[in-house]
């Protein structure tokens, strides 16, 4: 069947009849949806409501997410074409399973107070690029096995809940992935920040770093300790311990130069600021 966009004299040029169906759209969906999760909620066969949705999309009712995902667009805004969705929730729908990490994290959990661009996302749905823009967007995307997408807690963006990674699971991946935390020496800073804070649990700090496997995060931990928290005797000596053997890159988004740290297996390509030693 084929329809036709219909115009009316009411304002934004949506008809009664319309109106009411996307009153309930907006009562139903409290997160980003697919044509067949707005036909369901319409009780409309999939054909209309495909079209529906492209009517309300080019009429600046609803705002496309990506091909096949929508939004709705608060009635009262005053610039719905500017308006967009919280990237959270976006990206909730767009890469689960997943959960927000990264720098994106310890903005929430108040370890940095830099500014990033993009929302960091770990998923175990493959992405064919690391960064990817959806709508104005842009999200930087971590594939990793289902089974490290843990050490996450709930919290509420608008009437949706989110996953993200708690503060010890946050400090751990920054320490897998320094890329995904704006390189070792903010990452220092976060890690500062994190053993003063009241979310310091160093028991579970470990059992992550354990359980992620990888045993350069200890040589990058028990490093940057011994630079800035030289009386984390005990935190330090865990870390000595599980040292593997070989030389790993201190801060892989830098060039691998520098010199070598026999006591860290570590190549330190990178000098931390002066402020961070010992403070």
């Amino acid at each position: 069947m084929h329809y036709k966009y219909t115009t009316s004299d009411d304002p934004g040029g949506i008809t009664h009849p319309n109106r009411k169906l996307l009153d309930e759209l907006h009562r139903s969906s409290k997160a980003p949806f697919t044509v067949r999760e707005a036909a369901s909620a319409l009780g409309t066969d999939y054909g209309r409501t495909k079209w529906l949705l492209a009517y309300w999309t080019s009429h600046g009712w609803l705002s496309r997410i990506r091909r096949g995902l929508y939004v709705t667009i608060p009635l009262g805004a005053k610039n719905p074409s500017a308006w967009s969705e919280d990237p959270w929730i976006v990206a909730m729908r767009v890469f689960e399973p997943c959960y927000i990490g990264g720098w994106s994290a310890c903005e929430h959990w108040n370890f940095t107070e830099q500014i990033f661009r993009g929302v960091v996302v770990f998923t175990s749905r493959k992405a064919r690029h690391r960064a990817l823009q959806v709508k104005e967007t842009p999200f930087i995307v971590k594939t990793v096995k289902s089974d490290f997408l843990f050490g996450t807690v709930a919290v509420w963006r608008a009437q949706v809940k989110v996953q993200v990674s708690d503060p010890s699971k946050t400090v751990a991946d920054l320490l897998n992935h320094p890329d995904i935390g704006g390189g070792i020496r903010h990452i220092a800073q976060v890690l500062r920040e994190y053993l003063d804070s009241k979310h310091r649990d160093e028991t579970k700090l470990l059992e992550y770093i354990k359980r992620l496997d990888n045993k350069t995060i200890y040589k990058r931990l028990g490093f940057l300790l011994e630079i800035f928290k030289s009386q984390e005797s005990r935190l330090i000596n865990v870390c000595k311990n599980h040292l593997s053997a070989g030389y790993s890159i201190l801060d892989p988004t830098a060039k691998p130069n520098g010199s070598f740290n026999r006591r860290w297996g570590l190549r330190v390509n990178i000098s931390l600021n002066e402020e961070l030693r010992n403070t």
